[in-house]
């Protein structure tokens, strides 16, 4: 069964003088072990999808379901806890707690205890490469790359097994971009994790195991090569 999936989902953008139709009667599966790739030019409807996929907005029509199910506008914020996790082209890092705290916040919303939490933040940050970093340190004395591991390691920090990432190499130059893309294809590969980037990096897209591209709110599948 898809872990995710979208569901003729259309999205309309209203403004006080315009409609602007951002997405139209898309309809997509994910499923754990894979990795996505979903390509456009800017403005095609990319990142207002990910924002659907992801409990950010409700759908104009259609839905999005997880295991089948809807995720309705009364339980986005659940869906965002627990099934989804986005990892930003800025980071999004809290930038008044440290590394150890920024990793450690989404177990704080899961009830983990902080006996629990600092271990296991611990443990995420080294799985990301980080082990020889201070975790006391603010993300503003890190490296881009570095704290874009700290993002990742944030990310994997909810358990959600599905991860949304909104150009995550777009700040980065191309080694740490190839850092980045190997770390969650590691993901994909060794702990079955859904992971769907949206990207305009024809590199990235090449290496994942599904493309889709959008174009003018549109969504098709590329052929397999």
């Amino acid at each position: 069964m898809s872990q995710i999936s979208a569901q003729n989902v259309s999205f309309v953008y209203q403004s006080k003088y315009q409609q602007v139709q951002a997405l139209t009667d898309v309809t997509c599966d994910f499923e754990e072990g894979k990795f996505y790739a979903i390509v456009g030019q800017s403005g095609s409807g990319k990142t207002t999808l990910l924002s659907m996929l992801a409990g950010l907005g409700a759908p104009t029509q259609g839905e999005v379901l997880v295991d089948g199910v809807p995720v309705t506008a009364a339980d986005s914020e659940k869906h965002r806890r627990d099934n989804v996790s986005v990892i930003y082209q800025s980071f999004n890092l809290f930038p008044a707690l440290n590394l150890l705290e920024n990793v450690m916040y989404p177990m704080f919303l899961h009830g983990v205890p902080e006996k629990e939490a600092k271990p296991r933040a611990k443990e995420l940050l080294d799985a990301v490469g980080l082990s020889e970093v201070d975790v006391r340190k603010l993300p503003s004395m890190l490296s881009g790359g570095q704290q874009q591991r700290v993002a990742i390691a944030r990310a994997l920090a909810s358990e959600a097994r599905v991860l949304l990432a909104d150009e995550p190499t777009g700040n980065l130059d191309s080694e740490n971009g190839q850092l980045i893309i190997d770390l969650l294809h590691r993901l994909v590969r060794e702990k079955q994790y859904c992971v769907i980037v949206v990207t305009h990096d024809l590199n990235i897209a090449a290496g994942a195991d599904i493309v889709y591209r959008m174009r003018d709110g549109r969504l098709t599948r590329e052929a397999s090569a």
